[in-house]
């Protein structure tokens, strides 16, 4: 069964591109009553380009109160096999449901318990090139990429029950409901490079690097445009009566207001001499201050991911960066998914986060 249609919005606002100049900074932690108050998140991280090498990436668990932060999984040690999975080596989106961990690769969907023990995992031929995820009422929903569709996976039954393939022809947004358990699903075309997917009871959401907006599912499976946004966004969402979202072509997190009211928070750079593997990336995709990965935490502070690997904490009522933490130099290794911990922190513990 396909969600509630969003009947709300129409078009709300239209988010020009706008070029950021990001000040060189080292990430740091400032404000440290608000830091105390920020939840424990969870991380995972990608190796970009055509060799793994000495990543050093997999999941974190960062806890800005207790300034600690935990790696869960090394991408190097796990036994699994990456190849064929896409130029991103790692989970990418992740959620929670019954007391345990969901977290895509490019093409499976793996099932952790709660410190991480690998419990089962299950592909799909219409899974390719995954990027976020999202549960809502016992069903998750997953951005394949490389088909211009969302799959929805049962979690009660543990398999996938439907899927909707979108396009956009001459102007015109178009869907298709199909059978992910069958061969009559779409061709794997990456034309809208979905890369985000958000449902809630007002209903599902979707935006990708392509698609030119934020498009919702309305009823009967109709598309509609809820918010134009420029090429090149990742993880943009409907947040405050406004839009929230990585502009990853300009290194900074933005927020948008329907009234045109704008806030930008560029991502912490590094030196380019600290960097490590830079110009190592055979696919030349890699990049500090790529900016993916977005969570919001409540209505004033949201977290957001960058390269080389950071996690960095934003205050959207006082304009300034909270709380930043470092995983990785290596410039390869890039943030993808990021949420809130939900779980009691894991026995196991390491050195307090820089």
């Amino acid at each position: 069964m396909l969600p509630e249609h969003f009947d709300s919005y129409t078009v709300l606002f239209r988010a020009k591109k706008k070029k950021i100049m990001p000040e060189n900074s080292r990430p740091s932690t400032r404000n440290i009553e608000s830091v105390s108050a920020i939840p424990p998140l969870i991380a995972t991280s990608v190796v970009r380009g055509s060799e793994q090498g000495q990543s050093h990436g997999g999941i974190y668990i960062v806890d800005p109160a207790s300034q600690t932060l935990q790696q869960m999984l090394d991408w190097n040690t796990v036994d699994i096999d990456w190849s064929g999975r896409g130029l991103d080596w790692g989970l990418r989106g992740i959620a929670f449901w019954g007391g345990e961990v969901y977290g895509a690769a490019s093409n499976e969907l793996f099932v952790y318990d709660r410190q991480f023990r690998p419990l089962r995992s299950f592909r799909n031929p219409y899974l390719k090139h995954c990027h976020e995820i999202c549960e809502f009422k016992d069903k998750l929903y997953l951005t394949s990429t490389g088909f211009d569709c969302i799959l929805a996976f049962d979690l009660a039954e543990q398999e996938f029950s439907w899927g909707l393939h979108a396009a956009k022809l001459d102007g015109v947004w178009e869907a298709h409901r199909f059978d992910p358990n069958t061969n009559v699903g779409p061709q794997p075309v990456n034309k809208l490079h979905i890369n985000n997917i958000d449902c809630t009871a007002e209903g599902l959401s979707f935006a990708g690097l392509r698609t030119k907006g934020i498009v919702s599912l309305g009823a009967n499976a109709k598309l509609l445009t809820q918010v134009e946004l420029p090429d090149g966004v990742h993880n943009a969402r409907l947040f405050n009566d406004g839009v929230l979202f990585n502009d990853t072509a300009a290194n900074c997190l933005r927020f948008v207001a329907r009234d045109g009211e704008e806030k930008h928070f560029a991502f912490p750079t590094y030196e380019p001499d600290d960097l490590e593997f830079a110009g190592a990336d055979d696919s030349k995709i890699a990049r500090q201050g790529f900016g993916r990965g977005l969570c919001v935490i409540n209505e004033q502070l949201v977290a957001a991911g960058s390269s080389p690997s950071t996690v960095s904490v934003f205050d959207l009522v006082s304009g300034q960066m909270v709380f930043s933490v470092n995983f990785s130099m290596d410039v390869r290794n890039a943030i993808h998914g990021l949420e809130i911990w939900p779980y009691d922190l894991p026995v196991t513990s390491s050195p307090p986060a820089e």
